[in-house]
């Protein structure tokens, strides 16, 4: 199968650019939730190219750690989206060199207790995972630090290689 033609507005894209970097991004983000009805998996995956997949990765990335840190990130199932993929080289050839360390640093904790991490539990045993993984609170803070760095970083990216991200129309 090969991945779906995305197409956004110009009038769109130039809004959202002029609302500022965050929304620049929302506009590819709202079109490949909308094409993948909200849901990444086998049937859904081949509908993005890699650079698009990159993009969302990164959306679920800032959503999932800004709300809850990496450990909501896995629990919620998106650890195999960003760390069984080139996720963190993207990151590194889209110029965020900084982040994509941090990553790959996070992915050795990942696949170091993955079964773990990724298992069902409790809302107690959720909570408890904060105090067993207090490795990952240095990265979280991290992040915290450099996100709006990244996202100038992402953003520009994107806007210096639109063609990989969307077909954009009049």
């Amino acid at each position: 199968m090969e991945s779906k033609k995305i197409i956004i507005l110009d009038a769109d894209l130039r809004k959202g650019a002029g609302e500022g970097m965050d929304e620049f991004l929302q506009v590819f983000i709202n079109k490949y939730l909308e094409v993948i009805k909200g849901e990444i998996n086998s049937e859904t995956m081949p509908l993005l190219n890699g650079y698009q997949h990159t993009l969302l990765g990164y959306h679920f990335f800032c959503e999932e750690v800004n709300e809850g840190g990496f450990i909501q990130l896995i629990q919620n199932g998106y650890g195999p989206y960003i760390f069984d993929n080139p996720f963190a080289r993207a990151m590194r050839l889209f110029g965020a060199k900084k982040f994509s360390k941090l990553v790959y640093e996070a992915r050795e904790i990942f696949v170091a207790n993955r079964a773990d991490l990724e298992k069902e539990c409790t809302e107690e045993e959720f909570m408890a995972m904060y105090e067993q993984y207090e490795a990952f609170d240095e990265l979280e803070e991290a992040f915290m630090d450099m996100e709006e760095e990244v996202t100038a970083c992402v953003a520009q990216y994107v806007d210096e290689h639109l063609e990989q991200f969307a077909e954009i129309e009049q």
